[in-house]
């Protein structure tokens, strides 16, 4: 089988490592130091190359700071968050916060051991059993590692880690379930403190913890019936994923009808005290389309994402409404979550915006909304002129709110994954189709090409050429699998083929 790129050259992106190296002065280093990096990439990352320059730069930069975070431990490696010690953290200085995040964005390297690992010490690296703090903070980690598996069809794995999936979903269902059947949480166990809608220690239901937990049990319902073989579902299988789909139903159903604010059109946080909704627009509200839960109607709610007025900065996203009263009212640098950019949030909301954009008919946003969000986070990510990825940012100035040793290298978001699977758009699925549907506008860039992308253990080469010139191997959209062409088309549209 094929295990290199197809069109691009590896050492012709080398440069840009060499260019990271010399930036910086590497006082911590884990499992793979600055010297290796390099090699570690050629063996593990897609290439990417587009027009755009800062796209291609900040997609190795990505790379490259997501490696300084894969740690070894007497157990295996894990992925940490900050790569200086915190004292909330687990053993191992893990935080549970962006573990989601981790496996999305880390399924696309070749080497499997490294999440293999982190999730196997995360589950059973406690004397056997998981680590005290897996649910210190909300996660999406069954969502998230069923969307791995997607991607490197490893069926044993999730199989094998189903008995630790399914304790840790009751074990939220036991801690978090509230009378109503809604999840709540207090905002700063959703990683997001100090919000407009809630408190530090307010138990609320929030449109983010239900989101989660409805991809969870979907994600459950899934894994159960990959157990239960290939033909029918033995019945132990079969009524256990139907137990899941009903909860994820009536997940469903309750967030459509209690956490939908219908004047605002938007889903909110319903304040548990008075039973109430909060009120306020925040970009939480936009979590339940990164699992694709809502009905088509309430795809109104993305009305506001590109308002300026709403969510739409200089700088990014906003996490809450700009025109309401209290927005950032509570003061800075101490992580609010009461309307500052925070691309942990932002990486979340274009992954939902993909799949409204891929799974929905509406006329709400399109392609343009996605590449220009897209670009802006891009633009964030620098400081100086130099590539950056810290906590959460000023909506205005795009000035980073936490600057400091501790926020250096935040590995809280994805931004990879949103340019594998959005922007070029490799939609991952469990069958042998290949389906691509890029979310680049007509007419934005000429030419693009990923390549090297380890999929279903074949070697996928996606290519936008216009005019054919820049690759010569045909003009418009074509897919290509080990180096033989599966699908094409002359202009940007979504392509399917078989593996």
């Amino acid at each position: 089988a094929q295990t290199k790129p197809f069109i691009l050259k590896q050492g012709s992106y080398k440069h840009y490592v060499d260019y990271f190296n010399k930036m910086e002065d590497e006082n911590i280093k884990q499992a793979i130091p600055n010297d290796s990096a390099w090699d570690w990439m050629k063996k593990n990352i897609p290439l990417f190359e587009c027009p755009q320059q800062n796209f291609e730069e900040l997609f190795y930069y990505r790379w490259w700071t997501l490696r300084k975070h894969i740690k070894q431990t007497e157990k295996g490696y894990v992925f940490t968050e900050f790569l200086v010690q915190r004292t909330y953290a687990d053993k191992y200085n893990l935080i549970s916060s962006a573990l989601g995040h981790h496996i999305y964005e880390s399924r696309w390297l070749h080497e499997k051991k490294y999440m293999d690992d982190n999730l196997h010490i995360w589950y059973r690296g406690n004397d056997g059993k998981a680590m005290k703090k897996l649910r210190f903070y909300s996660g999406w980690n069954q969502d998230a590692i069923y969307n791995r598996y997607l991607v490197n069809g490893d069926k044993k794995f999730v199989v094998d880690l189903l008995p630790e999936l399914e304790a840790d979903y009751a074990g939220w269902e036991q801690e978090k379930k509230a009378a109503s059947g809604l999840f709540w949480q207090y905002d700063v166990r959703d990683a997001m403190e100090e919000t407009i809608s809630g408190g530090r220690k307010e138990k609320n239901p929030r449109p983010s913890i239900n989101g989660y937990m409805y991809g969870n049990a979907m994600a459950l319902v899934k894994i159960r019936s990959l157990a239960g073989g290939e033909e029918e579902l033995d019945p132990i299988h079969l009524l256990t994923a139907i137990a899941y789909k009903k909860k994820a139903d009536s997940l469903k159903q309750l967030v459509q009808s209690k956490l939908w604010n219908s004047n605002h059109n938007f889903f909110e946080v319903r304040k548990e005290q008075g039973d109430t909704l909060a009120n306020v627009k925040e970009e939480i509200g936009f979590i339940p389309w990164y699992f694709n839960m809502p009905d088509s109607n309430y795809s109104i709610a993305w009305k506001s994402v590109a308002d300026t007025k709403t969510f739409c900065a200089p700088y990014g996203i906003t996490t809450a409404d700009r025109s309401h009263p209290l927005f950032r009212t509570h003061g800075c640098c101490k992580c609010e979550w009461d309307g500052a950019v925070w691309p942990f949030a932002t990486s979340q909301t274009l992954t939902a915006m993909a799949n409204l954009l891929n799974n929905y008919k509406q006329d709400y946003v399109g392609h343009y909304d996605y590449f220009n969000m897209l670009e802006t986070l891009v633009k964030s990510q620098y400081v100086d002129g130099k590539p950056y990825i810290g906590e959460y940012l000023d909506e205005k100035t795009g000035e980073w709110l936490k600057g400091e040793e501790r926020s250096r290298y935040y590995n809280h978001s994805t931004f990879n994954d949103l340019i594998i699977t959005g922007l070029v758009g490799l939609r991952p699925r469990a069958d042998n189709v290949i389906e691509v549907n890029p979310l680049l506008p007509a007419g934005k860039w000429e030419w693009f090409c990923l390549d090297n992308v380890l999929y279903h253990g074949r070697i996928i080469t996606i290519i936008w050429d216009k005019a054919g010139a820049k690759y010569k191997k045909g003009k418009g959209l074509s897919v290509w699998v080990n180096g033989k062409k599966v699908a094409a088309s002359p202009e940007l549209k979504k392509l399917r083929g078989k593996l």
